[in-house]
């Protein structure tokens, strides 16, 4: 098999990123920081809006004519949503996952409604923002979109380059747009990431009637 090239790119913030050091040396590192305070690491520094998906999407609008053959999209902690992280980068890097175009990246499975249900109902939004997932479908496609959006939580992934290029570089710089612009843009693509690359990246013949899927192991006691 000819070798191929693979890139991290991590959308970082305040993260400790000590976990940098066990990444296979095959695979190169990009990051971009919207940090406060200067980060003792190569880096790209981003102004801090759009959260993730401004910076995975500044990467493939900057770098759409020099991507990797494969690029991993993660958080600077990408462990809390993927927590076999660096096995994944391990297998990559081994080229077991040489046939796939995309791969969502995570251990919980999770579905929203096109008027984002799910986040209204998140924990974390205390103030009860909303999210129009329909209306960025509408806005970043000129389609109306699907009846659900089952994902992966976490907005981590591997995509191709082949895949990347089978959408126009100005189909890429309007998403890049929609992240600081459009109301809670990078909760939308969290939940679309794969549909932004015009796959859909969880069968939902598997899926069947499911809402949430845990893949995580469970460990057992005695």
């Amino acid at each position: 098999m000819k070798d191929i090239s693979i890139e991290l790119v991590v959308a970082h913030y305040h993260e400790n990123l000590n976990w940098l050091k066990r990444v296979p040396c095959t695979i190169q590192k990009t990051i971009y920081s919207k940090a406060e305070a200067p980060l003792l690491l190569p880096h790209h520094i981003l102004s801090n809006v759009g959260r993730e998906a401004h910076s995975y999407l500044h990467h493939l609008v900057t770098r759409y004519h020099s991507l990797a053959d494969y690029t991993v999209f993660c958080q600077g902690k990408p462990f809390d949503h993927a927590y076999d992280f660096h096995a994944t980068l391990r297998k990559l890097a081994a080229g077991e996952f040489s046939d796939q175009s995309f791969v969502w990246l995570g251990h919980i499975i999770d579905t929203d409604t096109p008027d984002g249900l799910l986040f209204r109902q998140w924990s974390k939004n205390k103030v009860g923002d909303e999210l129009d997932l329909a209306g960025l479908h509408q806005n970043l496609f000129g389609t109306s979109g699907p009846d659900s959006y089952p994902f992966v939580l976490g907005a981590q992934l591997i995509v191709s380059r082949k895949l990347v290029h089978a959408q126009p570089l100005p189909f890429y710089q309007k998403a890049f747009k929609l992240t600081t612009t459009f109301p809670n843009a990078a909760h939308g693509y969290e939940r679309m990431w794969d549909r932004v690359f015009n796959v859909e990246g969880i069968d939902r013949k598997w899926l069947a009637n499911r809402k949430t899927v845990y893949l995580k192991p469970i460990k057992r006691l005695g």
